[in-house]
């Protein structure tokens, strides 16, 4: 036993040794894993445009959101059956319909076929439904622009799934190609609360265009558009387009800065003598805006209801003066139907009163509806002072500015106004306000050309009304104040009408009567027997030069409403937008942004 211990031992040392050979050689530790690949942080490419302000919200279909931004969401992202072309005349898109023409005379229908591809950014397709909530919103809602044509439809029927449209008319109508512009998207909207109207307020709830709006951010005054990817049709070329609010006082820097490429200011005076002052100066060019400022006239109840107080009024302001003090650069409009932008613009005003001041003829006109001068200088009927309510939307600044000045030179003239300024929206479909003051104070402006504010609201007034007392004036004249919780109606609406398309629909949506069973357009709404036959014939017609004549005259006798001027945009850019745009003003009815989606980003060297 004592014989076995070495082999014991030589065996254990055996095992040892081959178990240092193994650990010698040890199992290799797994390689790490490879980096993942970067991304490159790109930054999109942009487009900025300057512009005076936002407005009051984007349905391009009503007097309220009337605005060169509501322009150009339009055009960028709602989509469109025809569309002008360079010279303004209606050219068929074929992203939308690639077909549209008359297909019976009686009944007058015209048929469209869709593009099947065509569909909303949402995925809904855009379609026979989009149509039909369009005409039935232009034919009932308050507050509409070019609400004629789609008054005279009597039926809209959907085919091939909702990818081909019959539209039935009454009667021949002619200008059909002005309409079913700027389609809304019906999936989204009919069902929403205020669909008409809310939705549209703080952006565009779906895109058929090539691209749609990502944000609206009021606070610092700037709305995003980016491209959209859903498009069908050939994609944006840039993926950003920014419209920014900028202060006319400080545009000039921004352009040297590259903080914005192009601009669309007001041309007012004081902006272009600080764009010629740059050191490189922009490219400039004048673009006329499209619609018409004027006062319209509450013809259907108060006071205004007399035509010879209409008469009285309208004698008593000088439209010259108010546009001296609120918008010198613009051009005075003296039609109902066309605009200076129109070609072959005539004027149609008399030579005197109603069209001039003329205070022997307010006097005459006062005085036949039974008014007298009282010993304080005011307008009086059986012991009460004339008085009327002028009223201009909140977020419209330039409309807040010629009520004041309207206000002031009624006051002067004897008759007792108080300025409202409720929020678009109830302004220009509700026929009483709650008489919101506007938040600015009437200043002189120079060379005696009446009362110009300092500044204007930007933002809709408080829903708290405030008190309405007007400003004191001279020559005893005194003012009046609405009951702060008392909705009132107003007398004289500042609203602007449109000023494109055929001169005889745009007759007959401003000044025509509502079709039976549809509500008055409140709170401006007239119906003249003696007028509507001939803005029957305008509407189904051409624009017979003798018919429109006869139409003005009617117009300046019964006055539901005194046109003041045509506002003067510019189109400001630097030459490197220039050359990576070529950025025109572009058709009345679409503006500079026609074209964008095919428009690069500019070279910024300093950025």
């Amino acid at each position: 036993m004592i014989a076995r211990r070495p082999a014991r031992l030589l065996l254990l040392a055996v095992l040892l040794a081959v178990l240092a050979g193994c650990s010698a050689d040890p199992i290799p530790a797994p390689a790490p894993a490879p980096p993942p690949p970067t991304t490159p942080i790109t930054t999109p490419t942009q487009v900025i445009a300057g512009v005076d302000d936002i407005g009051p919200g984007f349905n391009p279909h009503l007097r309220a959101h009337q605005s060169p931004v509501t322009t150009a969401i339009a055009t960028l992202a709602l989509p469109s059956v025809f569309r002008p072309d360079a010279n303004g005349a209606l050219q068929l898109d074929p992203t939308v319909a690639t077909s549209a023409k008359v297909t019976s005379e009686n009944p007058f229908t015209v048929s469209y076929e869709l593009n099947v591809a065509a569909s909303w950014s949402s995925g809904a397709p855009i379609a026979a439904e989009d149509f039909v909530y369009l005409w039935q919103q232009m034919r009932t809602q308050p507050g509409t622009i070019g609400a004629a044509g789609y008054r005279a439809i009597s039926d809209v029927r959907s085919r091939a799934g909702g990818k081909a449209v019959d539209v039935v008319f009454d009667e021949p109508y002619p200008h059909w190609q002005e309409l079913f512009s700027g389609l809304l998207p019906a999936h989204i909207l009919k069902d929403a609360p205020g669909g008409w109207t809310g939705p549209l307020i703080n952006g565009v709830p779906a895109s058929g265009g090539p691209f749609r709006v990502m944000s609206v951010d009021r606070v610092r005054g700037e709305i995003l558009l980016a491209r959209s990817d859903p498009y069908w049709a050939t994609p944006a070329v840039v993926d950003e387009m920014i419209l920014r609010r900028i202060d006319p006082a400080v545009l000039p820097t921004a352009l040297a800065n590259h903080d914005v490429d192009l601009a669309l200011p007001d041309a007012r005076p004081e902006v272009t003598r600080a764009l010629a002052a740059l050191a490189t100066p922009p490219t400039v060019q004048r673009a006329p805006r499209p619609a018409v400022q004027q006062l319209a006239l509450r013809t259907g109840g108060g006071v205004l209801a007399d035509p010879r107080v209409r008469q009285g009024v309208a004698a008593t302001l000088n439209r010259e003066a108010i546009r001296a003090a609120v918008a010198p650069q613009a051009v005075p409009v003296d039609a109902f139907g066309a605009a200076p932008s129109d070609t072959g613009y005539v004027a149609s005003a008399p030579a005197g009163a109603p069209a001039r001041p003329d205070p022997a003829a307010a006097a005459a006109a006062f005085g036949g509806a039974g008014y007298v001068r009282g010993g304080n200088g005011t307008w009086q009927l059986a012991g009460r002072p004339l008085s009327v309510v002028v009223g201009a939307a909140a977020e419209r600044p330039e409309d807040v500015r010629v009520a004041q000045t309207v206000a002031a030179q009624l006051r002067a003239g004897g008759v007792a106004a108080t300025v409202a300024a409720p929020p678009a929206a109830d302004l220009f479909s509700q026929s009483t306000v709650v008489p919101t003051a506007p938040t600015t104070t009437p200043t002189p402006a120079p060379g005696g050309a009446g009362p110009a504010p300092t500044t204007a609201p930007s933002t809709p007034a408080p829903s708290t009304p405030t008190s309405t007392s007007a400003a004191p004036t001279t020559a005893g004249a005194p003012t009046t104040s609405a009951a702060p919780t008392t909705p009132v109606a107003v007398d004289v609406l500042v609203a602007p009408r449109e000023a494109t398309g055929a001169v005889g629909p745009r007759l007959d949506s401003d000044y025509g009567c509502p079709a039976a069973g549809v509500p008055a357009d409140s709170p401006a709404s007239s119906c003249f027997p003696a007028l509507q036959p001939l803005l029957d014939q305008l509407r189904a017609g051409p624009a017979d030069p003798a018919t429109v004549a006869d139409a003005e005259r009617i117009l300046w006798t019964q006055l539901p409403a005194l046109p003041l001027y045509q506002s003067q945009g510019l189109v400001v850019s630097t030459p490197a937008t220039d050359a990576a745009t070529k950025v025109r003003p572009g058709p009345l009815s679409t503006g500079p942004f026609t074209g964008a989606q095919r428009w690069a980003e500019p070279d910024r060297p300093d950025r």
